[in-house]
């Protein structure tokens, strides 16, 4: 059985998901009322489905279709993301890691996500992209950028440490 995040561990990403999307939104001058138009949710393991598990990955980001139907105006559609943690894997690393931490970890992911919904909102890259190494490249150089002057105890760490690693993949 895939081990799950604790009460506690939920705590500290609700606070990590606050940091990043502080920090993104600063780096990308949203507004709140911009950061609306990016529909996104965060799922645990406890709530994913099992094209949502990974063994490879800290999050998958997934993409659905939303739509209101007010009547008589034509239905309204947008997208809605869902950053897809993967419970197993982040607490497999911080156990196998003493340095590593679950908040600084979790502010990068969730950054890191961040800046993918960013980018696929303002069409800078499309989600069903064919190079998925050039958008992770590039989405990593964005979450280095973003989070590099933040005091954080052990951030420093996870931005060397996963740099150059893949933390996410986009499924289509």
């Amino acid at each position: 059985m895939l081990r799950c995040f604790s009460h506690s561990e939920l705590t500290t990403l609700g606070e990590a998901l606050d940091i990043a999307e502080d920090r993104t939104g600063n780096f990308y001058k949203l507004s709140q009322e911009q950061w609306k138009r990016h529909r996104y949710d965060v799922k645990t393991l406890a709530s994913l489905g099992e094209e949502e598990i990974s063994d490879h990955a800290f999050a998958l980001l997934n993409r659905t279709t939303e739509s209101a139907d007010s009547g008589r105006v034509p239905t309204k559609r947008w997208d809605l993301y869902w950053i897809c943690l993967q419970d197993h894997r982040i607490l497999n690393a911080l156990s196998r890691d003493p340095n590593l931490d679950l908040l600084p970890l979790m502010v990068y992911t969730f950054t890191h996500e961040l800046v993918h919904i960013v980018r696929f909102g303002r069409f800078q890259q499309r989600f069903e992209r064919k190079d998925k190494e050039e958008e992770e490249s590039i989405v990593h150089h964005r979450t280095y950028e973003i989070l590099k002057g933040v005091s954080l105890p052990a951030l420093d760490y996870v931005l060397d440490r996963y740099r150059e690693h893949r933390v996410c993949e986009v499924n289509f």
